[in-house]
């Protein structure tokens, strides 16, 4: 009797398995990935973004048969998905968990000054023996305030280099709107990608291209008057304005500045905010806003994530995207280092998944190559997009000139 319940439940897994290339094996193991990120609270969409866009990835690589191990045989990835509320005690809380679970890698978290904290728990060098830190890969997919993956040499990161793109974008305005002369910008002062945005890069940025800088307001992320700080600004009486600050926010500032009749001749806004959020919560005051992202639906993959993301009841953006670039690089180098997927295993397959990521020079992203660099960071192609008729529309391919 034992032996045929065998025998129908292989038959059942091979006909689940059908025309994806897997063999009766895949059923066998699984190789779990610990996404985490922010699902509550004001900057929510984000990790409910991120989580439906994995889901999605980790059920293309299943179809497709899974991943080969070490010894040959197939795995099904397998992933969960914690809600760290954009809190530093929380996300620590979440990675612990985390290591201390059978999950190969990490994937998040969505803040920044969730990531900061929490790649200092983790061992800041893997020869180090004296250093007791948390070993355990973390990929991110969100948090994108500069230079954090320098940390830990377990912490790598999948998002864009954010002082290359504004300072080509200022560049860019400077050669194609002559006219502007000054510039005032806008800071979300208590998130920790925000403010070092403004004041590490855009402000930065907008100088070095010429711009003169007259003034900038700050706001908080749950901030929901704006009246001072739109009248900071119409006083200042700017050609344009560089608005660092995430979709809630930004809503709210740019429709105060259609109620106080507030018109600047551009807006620039924060990478972060070139989402489906801004253009729900206030697409006819953000018409025109430019901002610099490191994706959009124009290439074949690029469309099949946003529909799939939909779908799941998410929506595909710089951010979110990019978590399904990070499960397929993880996918990849599961195999080509050999994990073996198993319970004794798991320490050596996290070490493994490590310095696979760690040795690669190059990924395959969904709107072109990403260049890995030696710190754990990033160099990812990106476009300019503006709000148009309630959709982001790409404006100019900075890499095509």
């Amino acid at each position: 009797m034992k032996k045929q319940t065998l025998s129908l439940l292989s038959a059942v897994a091979v006909a689940a398995l059908l025309g994806t290339g897997a063999t009766p094996a895949a059923a066998e193991r699984t190789a779990k990935i610990a996404g985490f990120g922010a699902k509550s609270g004001v900057v929510r969409s984000f990790g409910v973004n991120t989580e439906a866009v994995m889901q999605a990835a980790v059920e293309h690589i299943n179809s497709q048969g899974g991943v080969k191990l070490g010894d040959g045989s197939m795995a099904m990835l397998e992933m969960s998905f914690d809600d760290d509320r954009c809190n530093a005690e929380e996300g620590i809380s979440v990675l612990r968990k985390i290591a201390s679970s059978d999950a190969l890698v990490a994937v998040g978290p969505t803040c920044s000054n969730v990531a900061e904290p929490l790649f200092g728990i983790l061992q800041r060098s893997v020869d180090d023996a004296g250093d007791s830190g948390l070993r355990i890969p973390i990929f991110t997919d969100t948090a994108i305030k500069g230079g954090l993956a320098k940390i830990s040499e377990w912490a790598f990161r999948n998002v864009p280099n954010e002082t290359e793109m504004y300072r080509t974008l200022f560049l860019w305005v400077k050669e194609n709107y002559p006219d502007l002369q000054t510039v005032y910008g806008g800071v979300e002062e208590d998130f920790a990608h925000s403010r070092f945005t403004w004041y590490n890069v855009m402000d930065t940025r907008a100088q070095e291209a010429g711009f003169e800088v007259v003034g900038f307001s700050k706001w908080l992320l749950a901030d929901t008057n704006f009246t001072q700080q739109v009248r900071e600004m119409k006083k200042a009486k700017p050609d344009f304005v560089a608005l660092s600050s995430h979709p809630f926010t930004l809503c709210g500032i740019l429709k105060e500045m259609n109620r106080q009749r507030v018109r600047p001749k551009l807006m620039i806004g924060l990478t972060s905010s070139s989402s489906m959020e801004t253009l729900q919560g206030c697409s006819k005051a953000a018409e025109g806003i430019i901002i610099p992202s490191s994706f959009a639906p124009v290439t074949d993959a690029a469309k099949m994530v946003a529909k799939l993301a939909d779908e799941k009841g998410g929506s595909a953006d710089l951010h979110s995207a990019a978590a399904w670039e990070i499960v397929e690089v993880i996918a990849q180098v599961m195999e080509s280092e050999g994990v073996m997927a198993t319970e004794d295993s798991v320490q050596e397959d996290r070490r493994k998944i490590r310095d696979g990521l760690a040795k690669l020079e190059t990924t395959n992203g969904l709107i072109g190559t990403i260049m890995r660099e030696g710190d754990g960071e990033a160099t990812k192609p990106y476009l300019y997009v503006h709000a148009q008729d309630g959709e982001w529309a790409v404006l100019h391919d900075p890499g095509a000139s």
